[in-house]
């Protein structure tokens, strides 16, 4: 485990290199997990190993107030969590062209890096996700007041241990921490959000898998409208889990989504 300075917070990274060597700089794939009951260990048993093996550098951080990164009582807006992303890869400098898949809210926080900083992202990969608008807003905002309220009712941890074991109940408890401890219910609808005009002017190509079954599946068709470089794929039989009920398509995809936009460097640059 590496705990690196980020953004003045303790953030807990991991990475796998590519297992296969070239001439040039591999390229770099950030994977960003989602919201509370989530951290980088969903990317363990999924995509990260697959992604090594096909010669990508994987890089995976617990986000702010998640798994072993540090936990501060505020601080918890999207542009806390953009920056935070902005100082971790300002860190580690990664040689060659970085490409970020996001989870869930980590797809929003992908999506927000590529708009704030357009040159920088090769590619952005949303599992599950949806930029930062009002609407976005207001839904975060009914389902984290939700989610507090659930996550303190009497018996809640009892009743998932006899259900789903401790490991769940372990990531549960975790979960209500961070909402009855920090900010994040509040911060998080008082994010900064994007226009439609702003979402037209990322030129960073998009990749969106939605689950079928997903509300999110119905933005498909307004997505792709706004953004000239934009590839939806709706998954058959999926709710909002698309990362761990379809990994090997999510992973097929992602990584040709990948190929196609990695730069292929200039002659003479390779073995810089």
């Amino acid at each position: 485990m590496a705990m690196i300075d980020a953004n003045g917070l303790a953030v807990h990274v991991e990475r796998m290199p590519a297992r296969t060597t070239g001439t040039a700089p591999p390229p770099t794939v950030v994977l960003i997990h989602g919201m509370l009951i989530d951290s980088l260990v969903s990317y363990y048993f999924t995509l990260a190993p697959r992604f090594a093996a096909a010669g990508l550098d994987v890089v995976m951080y617990d986000l702010r107030g998640q798994g072993h990164s540090e936990r501060p009582p505020d601080g918890y807006r999207l542009e806390d969590h953009l920056d935070d992303l902005e100082a971790l890869l300002d860190r580690l400098d990664p040689p060659g062209p970085v490409h970020l898949v996001g989870n869930s809210y980590g797809g929003t926080i992908a999506f927000g890096h590529a708009a704030r900083h357009p040159g920088r992202v090769a590619s952005v990969s949303m599992i599950e996700s949806e930029p930062a608008t009002a609407a976005w807003s207001r839904k975060m905002a009914d389902n984290l007041a939700r989610g507090a309220e659930e996550l303190a009712r009497d018996g809640l941890f009892e009743e998932l241990t006899g259900k789903y074991g401790r490991l769940v109940t372990r990531r549960v408890r975790s979960a209500a921490r961070l909402l009855h401890s920090t900010t994040t219910a509040l911060d998080v609808p008082a994010s900064r959000v994007l226009d439609e005009d702003a979402i037209r002017a990322v030129g960073s190509p998009v990749l969106a898998l939605y689950g079928a079954e997903s509300e999110l599946a119905a933005q498909e068709g307004w997505l792709r409208s706004l953004l000239p470089n934009c590839r939806t794929v709706v998954v058959p039989d999926q709710e909002h889990w698309v990362l761990v009920g379809a990994t090997d398509l999510a992973g097929d995809l992602i990584l040709e989504w990948i190929r196609a936009h990695t730069p292929v460097p200039a002659a003479g640059e390779a073995g810089r």
